[in-house]
């Protein structure tokens, strides 16, 4: 057998090298237009003219003014579906990022979102909820990993009330409200509302409009002021808002690590700069305009049921003796104490 000689052993290695390195330039280019090509879906789930919508589009104009390969499609008014399904889609990759209110029917111990009189003032929701550091977002952030959701800012709009066709009996109390009200998928939150007085039925955000005017339910327990204004009476729907702080109305920006990881550093860089910029404005939007709205709901016909101090103090100590205990039970005792580390 012929052995081959240095020189055409030589040329060989450097034809090798040649085609090695053209196949990892190619690779990298290949890499960067993937990554520079993408459009990016963003749902939210609130109407197209509500503050939380204009966000949404500001975020789109600075995402593609970077300059940076990406192109943002946005979606409000739950048109890709409601805030429970958006969840799902975006842990699958269908959906990019999201504005919407993050359900806890895929981990239970997201229900801590929901846990009633856990905030009670804006200085609440903007040391804790606003607070990258605190024991509440290291538990959300940490639940949401799992399941392949990455969080970026929390968007506390005020804290949500009842939306009624009818005056509640006994609204300051805790008797029985002589009502059957919506709330969504959280047994925290159904045991809130019934502990309060009401009879309760679990049902989604996109059911709960017909099911008011067709009175199945008498009401829904669900929203801001900004919220009960900007959806239910701009289209004459209810009459009546109980103004229970007991629950922050949380739209929070959250987005897929399927997506987030095809990304390259400068666009995430730029994605994340968007949505900081945009949570900080609209949380001063909505800290500022809560009462305004309030007003607004009283000119367009509603009656605002409000409470005094004193008043208030019963409903949370009452409310705080009877579901957290329960709320324990599925999110651990561990993570109620977490939490309490947030407020001493």
């Amino acid at each position: 057998m012929n052995k081959p000689s240095l020189t055409s052993v030589s040329k060989g290695f450097r034809r090798a090298l040649t085609i090695g390195a053209a196949s990892a330039v190619a690779l990298t280019l290949a890499s960067s237009v993937y990554a520079a090509d993408l459009r990016l879906k963003i749902a939210g789930t609130v109407p197209v003219d509500h503050e939380g919508t204009k966000m949404l589009k500001q975020i789109e104009k600075e995402i593609e003014a970077a300059d940076v390969g990406l192109k943002v499609s946005v979606f409000p008014a739950s048109q890709l579906g409601s805030g429970e399904s958006l969840v799902e889609d975006t842990i699958r990759g269908n959906v990019d990022f999201v504005m919407a209110f993050i359900y806890s029917h895929k981990d239970p111990v997201l229900d801590i979102m929901s846990m009633p009189y856990l905030f009670t003032s804006w200085d609440d929701l903007e040391n804790v909820m606003l607070n990258p550091d605190s024991e509440y977002n290291k538990i959300i952030n940490e639940r949401l990993e799992n399941l392949g959701l990455k969080l970026f800012n929390h968007n506390p709009e005020g804290f949500v009330g009842v939306v009624a066709n009818k005056k509640p009996d006994d609204y300051a109390g805790f008797g029985d409200k002589g009502m059957n009200i919506r709330v969504w998928s959280s047994a925290v939150v159904k045991d809130m509302a019934e502990t309060l007085g009401y009879n309760t039925t679990t049902m989604a955000w996109g059911d709960m409009f017909p099911a008011m005017q067709s009175g199945i339910v008498d009401g829904t327990l669900c929203c801001t002021k900004q919220a009960a204004y900007t959806i239910f009476a701009k289209s004459n729907i209810g009459k009546y808002f109980v103004e229970y702080n007991a629950i922050s109305e949380i739209n929070s920006f959250y987005g897929s690590m399927k997506t987030w990881n095809k990304m390259n550093e400068e666009q995430r860089a730029v994605v994340k700069a968007a949505f900081d910029k945009a949570s900080k404005q609209y949380f001063q939007f909505n800290k500022e305009n809560d009462a305004k709205f309030k007003q607004k709901l009283v000119e367009s016909g509603y009656e605002v049921l409000s409470f005094t101090p004193e008043q208030e103090q019963v409903l949370a100590e009452r409310v705080r003796e009877k579901v957290w205990p329960a709320m324990a039970e599925v999110v651990g005792q561990e993570t109620i104490d977490r939490l309490k580390k947030d407020f001493k």
